[in-house]
């Protein structure tokens, strides 16, 4: 058994995204890593699980001194096949990504990149999803290595209380200007505003292209978008726990007396 840290993978973009290669080059040097990542891209996929059809998973050589597998299934998937089928121990950290595009916001509703880390963080493993607002497939990953491995370093070292993970986004600072440093935020209160795009097949039937509209509600300079606009590192601490703890006494003192 290693001494070093065992850092499991996993992404959202696929096995072969360059996010998830600059993210593999950096947790090699901080422990041992296994690679469990989807064999295609699987963006927007939020929690989902693969429960209708059958799910395969390759061992595949393509990291020089890393064992990793590419699976047909989600991103949860990964994860769920990772501990009951490849670990032979538990990890010390599971990061997920580096992911194309920003899961700041209300984006960590969708993300196939942070349901994996969820999934890990429900296992009980310290969880980082780590996300880079730049959508094009040849982003810059290298500039902003140091503060994956610094935000991983931090969480090895320190570790995270059972129930949550971080979200980090990271920003893309307009030509000439760099990023100027790392902030633990809130989420910012922001929705999609959809419009599906009526269109016709060549068949003559209607089909619907989902585009939307990004909208910020949230005035507050304490969020993770505040800090992205202002080309800080976004450090978001996320809970899978979806009670609204604050309003059960609230609720409870609603009328729920049936009458039959």
């Amino acid at each position: 058994m290693s001494d070093k840290p065992l850092i499991l993978i996993s992404n959202d973009d696929g096995i072969t995204a360059p996010g998830i290669q600059a993210l593999i080059s950096v947790m090699k040097e901080l422990g041992e890593v296994v690679v469990v990542a989807p064999d295609k891209p699987q963006s927007a996929m939020g929690h989902a699980i693969t429960i209708n059809q059958t799910i395969r998973l390759t061992e595949v050589h393509m990291y020089e001194g890393v064992k990793s597998y590419q699976c047909s299934g989600t991103p949860v998937d990964c994860v769920k096949l990772a501990i009951d089928k490849v670990l032979d121990r538990r990890p010390d950290l599971m990061v997920s990504g580096i992911n194309h595009g920003s899961n700041a916001s209300i984006n960590v509703i969708y993300s196939g990149t942070m349901s994996a880390a969820v999934e890990a963080a429900i296992d009980g493993m310290p969880s980082i999803g780590f996300s880079l607002c730049d959508y094009r497939w040849d982003a810059d990953f290298e500039s902003i290595k140091p503060f994956i491995k610094k935000i991983a370093q931090e969480t090895l070292k320190r570790g995270l209380p059972y129930g949550t993970l971080l979200n980090v986004n990271i920003p893309v600072p307009q030509e000439g200007q760099k990023i100027k440093g790392i902030r633990v935020c809130r989420q910012a209160q922001a929705k999609w505003k959809e419009d599906f795009d009526a269109r016709q097949d060549p068949f003559g039937r209607t089909y619907y292209w989902m585009t939307g509209q990004f909208v910020n509600m949230d005035k507050g300079e304490d969020t993770d978008q505040w800090a992205l606009n202002h080309d800080y590192v976004s450090v978001v601490p996320t809970m899978f726990d979806l009670t609204d703890h604050q309003r059960i006494s609230l609720i409870n003192q609603w009328n729920f007396q049936t009458h039959e």
